[in-house]
């Protein structure tokens, strides 16, 4: 069998990464033609004598690749081959009868018709995630070469079964009840159910103006579209339930903001986020439902989510539903605190049915350890504070049993609030879990309470680096503790007073529960990352990539996808090492 690369673009793919393209690309190809049958010829065109003796190594990598990988590449479209599933479940909804996209209140609905307002000028991609591509959109990751790739991500053009909505939504926004809110700058293009049966709504951010975009344009700058980006993946690596992000494109359209809400107005230029979740449905969601007595709608969205996403719950339980939410939202806010992440803007609208982290926008990871840090620029008053963040996972639960309440009996509204009081003790037993393994503890044991809040007391008094002290102490002997310049986290605590009766008890905790020093370490380092998207270095890449350099934004997706990995360049840029003194002058705020 030949396989004949004439195609230019192809070749140039080939010379810029060689084994991934034998793989996802020769491969591919072969595998559609005859998989019993693996003769390998020479490619004809130039290529170099690199990519020649990868290609010629063929028989090996498909010995290492098997059948498994055959399977894979299988399922791998083309953009030509690929189309959004029908039918959509979402148009079972009730969408606006207006079909005429301008601002306006919207009454008796769940969705309105939105369609993307093309971008004028050039469009370049900034970057797409492979691992979105690939195992998500079953979509061949050499497509982001296409022209048509972009045009796609942009809004430009839209590909078979797409149906385009903007979502309505209401929700409480620091505290105070904001009325109809909905997706002001995001449009759902439809929904793709994949090759493992998984189910997920696509959408794009920043893609124009719809029925729901208040005062603003619809439009999403680079610097808060990079933020959502790489978060939204290094979120996923770190195993924090997350949405997830495909693809940014950029233009040079230009849109006024006015970033610190200060009278500083300035150009920016507009950029889109393709972003997917398995549903964007949110607290908000039932919310506005409940408010405007909309109890048919309230109860399809809650039957919905229920039959779709918690499968083991029988349809009208919705006590159940509440209860479920409840213990998976204890486990994410237990996760960000683990983590050391503050989302910035935690809004009923802003937190999903399914306690996924959703709308990034001011979040912040810790530098030191300070438990009243407050990402978001114009949260005055520290609503939304790392400390703050269970507190306020709880009252928005207890605004969620509010919504639902003309689903329940008068019984089942006092059991609600039996099960929202439950909310601390829930929270506790998670949060001193994964503590516990970021400790290297295998197994519960007496007085681990004792040691990590120990280690947090100590941890906030010399305003230690949160991600980095947790690393370094999976790097180093208890019985034996030497420190050099790598373990620069360690040194600020090493001169407390109370680091003696700290380093006792972890000892002493360690030989009751039998786990050996290497175990310990072994733990750490799987639980603790050496990488985390500090602000500094999202900022950093959004100063190259206005510069139209992205390299950074590469880079850092690459990093953190691996953010337990030791990486060379990472290390050669400071990632691991103390932040630049600039990072504390950082701000972020709403405006995107």
């Amino acid at each position: 069998m030949h396989i004949i690369v004439k195609n230019a673009r192809f070749r140039k793919k080939i010379e810029m990464d060689a084994q991934r393209l034998l793989i996802w690309g020769v491969l591919k190809q072969i595998c559609f033609m005859n998989e019993k049958s693996m003769v390998l010829k020479r490619v004809i065109g130039s290529t170099s004598s690199k990519c020649s003796r990868a290609l010629w190594s063929f028989p090996a990598l498909f010995e290492k690749y098997s059948i498994s990988t055959i399977n894979q590449c299988k399922r791998m479209k083309s953009l030509s081959e690929w189309s959004f599933t029908q039918p959509n479940l979402l148009v079972q909804f009730p969408i606006d009868p207006i079909k005429e996209n301008y601002i306006r209140r919207v009454p008796g609905c769940v969705f309105s018709h939105a369609t993307p307002t093309p971008l004028k000028t050039q469009l370049q991609l900034v970057s797409a995630s492979h691992d979105v591509l690939e195992n998500i959109l079953d979509l061949n990751p050499i497509e982001e070469a296409n022209p048509v790739f972009a045009k796609f991500i942009a809004g430009n053009e839209l590909l078979p079964g797409s149906v385009t909505i903007a979502h309505r939504y209401g929700g409480y926004q620091f505290g105070y009840w904001a009325d109809q809110l909905g997706n002001g700058r995001a449009i759902t293009l439809g929904e793709y159910v994949n090759s493992k049966g998984n189910r997920w709504e696509l959408q794009l951010k920043g893609a124009g103006k719809t029925p729901y975009s208040r005062n603003g344009d619809g439009r999403a700058v680079l610097r808060s579209s990079i933020r959502e980006y790489l978060c939204s993946e290094a979120m996923h690596a770190l195993g924090i339930p997350t949405s997830r992000a495909a693809a940014i494109v950029v233009s040079k359209d230009m849109v006024v903001r006015d970033q610190f809400y200060n009278g500083r107005m300035k150009y920016e230029p507009t950029a889109v986020v393709l972003r997917l979740a398995p549903t964007w449905f949110r607290i908000g969601s039932l919310e506005i439902l409940t408010r405007e007595k909309e109890i048919k709608n309230l109860k399809q969205v809650v039957d919905f989510t229920i039959e779709h996403y918690m499968p083991t719950i029988p349809q009208g339980n919705y006590l159940k539903f509440l209860e479920t939410v409840l213990e998976q939202s204890t486990a994410l806010v237990s996760l960000w605190m683990a983590h050391g992440f503050t989302h910035g803007v935690l809004n009923t609208d802003n937190m999903s049915l399914l306690s996924i982290t959703i709308d990034y926008g001011p979040f912040g990871f810790l530098d030191s350890y300070n438990p009243s840090f407050v990402p978001n620029h114009s949260d005055d008053e520290g609503r939304y504070s790392y400390l703050n963040q269970p507190k306020i996972f709880k009252w928005n639960m207890a605004r969620l049993a509010d919504a639902l309440q003309p689903l329940l009996s008068a019984e089942e509204q006092k059991e609600a609030a039996a099960t929202i009081g439950r909310f601390d003790e829930i929270y506790q037993q998670n949060f001193i879990s994964i503590f516990r393994r970021k400790l290297g503890l295998s197994k519960a044991a007496k007085d681990e309470d004792k040691l990590v809040q120990l280690l947090l007391d100590m941890m906030q008094q010399r305003r230690a680096d949160f991600t980095q002290t947790f690393r370094q102490l999976g790097a180093i002997h208890l019985d034996n503790i030497e420190l050099g310049e790598e373990h620069w986290a360690l040194h600020s605590i090493t001169t407390h007073p109370s680091f003696s009766e700290f380093i006792s008890l972890y000892q002493k905790i360690i030989q009751e529960t039998g786990i050996s020093d290497e175990e310990r370490c072994r733990v750490m380092n799987g639980v603790n990352p050496r990488y985390v998207l500090r602000n500094w270095m999202a900022e950093a890449a959004i100063r190259q990539a206005e510069k139209d350099d992205f390299h950074l934004t590469h880079l850092l997706s690459k990093v953190l996808s691996k953010p337990y990995d030791k990486d060379d360049e990472a290390e050669s840029l400071g990632f691991s090492n103390p932040p630049p003194d600039w990072a504390c002058s950082l701000r972020v705020s709403c405006s995107s």
